[in-house]
């Protein structure tokens, strides 16, 4: 059964940074595509980042590059997103999800951590 576990998320003003953090069980982690979703009020889930297998590639939405980062730790089957230069409009529910199946499809989804970034 694979789980993830998103943490790392809270409350940070305006030009702050947080870092969230995903833990990833039940499969074999290295193999795996790894993405980070958020979902603010009113609007629908969008893609923010993902990561490769191996960690080589990383593909970023516009609105985040140059200020956010996606890592993975393969040995801790973990993924994390660092978050730098916070805006008001990244507040969102952020979302890891695994693409296990095929490289384009991601059909496994974390619960969830709320990011606000106050003014």
């Amino acid at each position: 059964q694979v789980q993830l576990v998103e943490s790392g998320g809270g409350l940070v003003q305006a030009g702050g940074s947080l870092r969230l953090s995903c833990a990833f069980s039940g499969r074999t982690f290295s193999m795996v595509r790894m993405g980070w979703f958020r979902q603010a009020p009113g609007k629908e889930r969008e893609f923010v980042t993902a990561i490769a297998w191996s960690g080589s590639n990383t593909y970023y939405v516009d609105s985040v590059a140059g200020r956010f980062t996606i890592s993975r730790d393969n040995r801790k089957n973990m993924v994390y997103l660092q978050m730098n230069s916070l805006k008001p409009e990244d507040t969102a529910i952020y979302y890891c999800a695994a693409a296990i199946t095929t490289p384009q499809h991601y059909d496994y989804w974390g619960q969830g951590t709320q990011v606000t970034v106050s003014a």
